[in-house]
């Protein structure tokens, strides 16, 4: 299967969705240009990511809003490019809205939403309302899974992604810490799948855009403070043999214990343990 070349943005992020689409719109021709099939974007890049520099819904005109989506929408098929996009997703009155991608395909169309679980307590009592689902979708053969920021403290999510089958976890991000790259770097580590994370602009000191590879290692970042970078998905890459095709699949036959199971053995030096 060839590879597949993703392209993850840095950019910054405004309370003006005209202005944060005309960013998205941008990047998305010059990630085309460069070959890429599909673009990530940071959490809350349409829309503006609550807290900052959103600090209420009402400032927010969910109107434009939707126009930027859909010129994002008619871009993604002229350019034949997939576009996962961070965004507020306006609910029903008076419920919070979601913290959600919008996963746009390369004819344009919204094929699906991913809407943040574990939000955090402040986004969860102030902001948004959590979503209940998983999310996977595939590209030219390689399937995606979808997280947002401070999910990447729940262990479970990622557990549950690498049973899907995911080849990659694509993680928008407003973090607030430099820890946060570390964990990114071990969940990709220990699942054996590539991770792309995508940060805004206003984060840039404590972490770049990057895309890990599925042994841990950092395959290409952005270096500036906004810009793109672009990175292939490459499953038959020599230096990833022994991650893709050695350790992932052993370590999904060892985590049901059957590879053990003929290695145990009955012995008395065995189950007492007080032995010396």
């Amino acid at each position: 299967m060839p590879p597949l070349r993703l392209a993850t943005a840095q950019l910054p992020i405004t309370g003006n969705a005209r202005q944060n689409g005309q960013k998205v719109r941008a990047a998305m021709r010059d990630a085309a240009a460069s070959g890429a099939r599909l673009i990530l974007f940071p959490e809350g890049m349409l829309s503006g990511y609550a807290k900052n520099p959103i600090q209420d819904w009402s400032e927010v005109d969910w109107d434009v809003v939707r126009e930027e989506l859909e010129q994002v929408m008619v871009l993604a098929a002229a350019l034949e490019l997939w576009v996962v996009l961070g965004s507020a997703h306006p609910l029903t009155p008076p419920h919070r809205p979601h913290n959600s991608l919008y996963i746009i395909s390369d004819q344009g169309e919204l094929v699906n939403r991913y809407d943040k679980r574990f939000c955090s307590a402040t986004e969860t009592n102030r902001f948004y309302t959590p979503g209940l689902e998983p999310l996977i979708f595939e590209v030219d053969g390689f399937r995606f899974g979808c997280a947002v920021c401070v999910e990447i403290n729940f262990p479970a999510l990622f557990i549950e992604y690498d049973e899907l089958g995911v080849d990659c976890m694509l993680l928008p991000s407003y973090p607030i810490d430099r820890i946060f790259f570390v964990k990114a770097r071990a969940y990709a580590a220990i699942h054996n799948f590539w991770l792309a994370l995508s940060v805004p602009s206003e984060c840039a000191d404590l972490m770049k855009s990057a895309v890990i590879g599925p042994d841990g290692g950092v395959m290409a970042q952005v270096e500036a403070a906004e810009g793109t970078v672009l990175n292939d998905l490459d499953r038959d890459a020599p230096e990833l043999d022994v991650a893709l095709k050695k350790a992932r699949p052993w370590r999904a036959v060892a985590g049901t214990g059957e590879f053990y199971r003929d290695a145990h053995v009955t012995d008395p030096r065995s189950t007492d343990k007080t032995v010396l």
